[in-house]
C-alpha cells in the first residue's frame, strides 16, 4: 500500500478541492491515460486496486505510471465516542485528485487492450474518469 514514508505534520486539515488539475494534466510518459473528471480523494487502497486490474488486464505487457500519491492523512474518530477530545488517528492516506489529473499511464500495448484494461482500472474509482490517448497514436500521425 501506497503512503508516505514520513511526514512533517502528522494529521492535515481537510482542505479545499476547488478548481482543475494545475498540473499533471497531460501524457507524459506513455500513449494512453486515464483522466480524472471530477474532484475528490482516491485512497492507497483504491490506487492499488486498479493497479492490480491493470496489470492484470495487461498480461504481462507494457509499462504502467502511477501519477497521483496518497499524501493525505485521514483521521477518524473511533465509534461510540462523545464528541471533542481532540482529533481522531490516522486512518489512511488519501491523494487530492481534481479534474483533469492523469492517474494513470500506460505504454507498449496496442489501443484495445490499453483501453480496456484502463476501463477496468476505472472501476475501482470513487470519481468519473475517462481514458484519454494521445494524438499521434490515436489518429495514426502527428497533428
Amino acid at each position: 500500500m501506497l503512503m508516505p514514508k514520513r511526514v512533517k505534520w502528522r494529521k492535515q486539515q481537510r482542505g479545499r478541492m476547488k478548481g482543475k488539475a494545475l498540473r499533471g494534466a497531460e501524457l507524459i510518459y506513455g500513449e494512453f491515460g486515464l483522466q480524472a473528471l471530477e474532484p475528490g480523494w482516491v485512497t492507497a487502497r483504491q490506487i492499488e486496486a486498479a493497479r492490480r486490474a491493470l496489470v492484470r488486464s495487461m498480461r504481462r505487457r507494457g509499462k504502467v505510471w502511477i501519477r497521483i500519491f496518497p499524501d493525505k492523512p485521514y483521521t477518524q474518530k473511533p465509534p461510540e465516542t462523545r464528541m471533542g477530545k481532540g482529533k481522531g488517528n490516522v486512518e489512511y492516506w488519501v491523494a487530492v485528485v481534481r479534474p483533469g489529473r492523469i492517474m494513470f499511464e500506460l505504454g507498449g500495448l496496442p489501443a484495445d487492450v490499453a483501453v480496456q484494461a484502463l476501463r477496468q482500472a476505472s472501476y475501482k474509482f470513487a470519481i468519473k474518469t475517462k481514458v484519454v490517448a494521445r494524438h499521434e497514436s490515436a489518429t495514426g500521425e502527428a497533428a
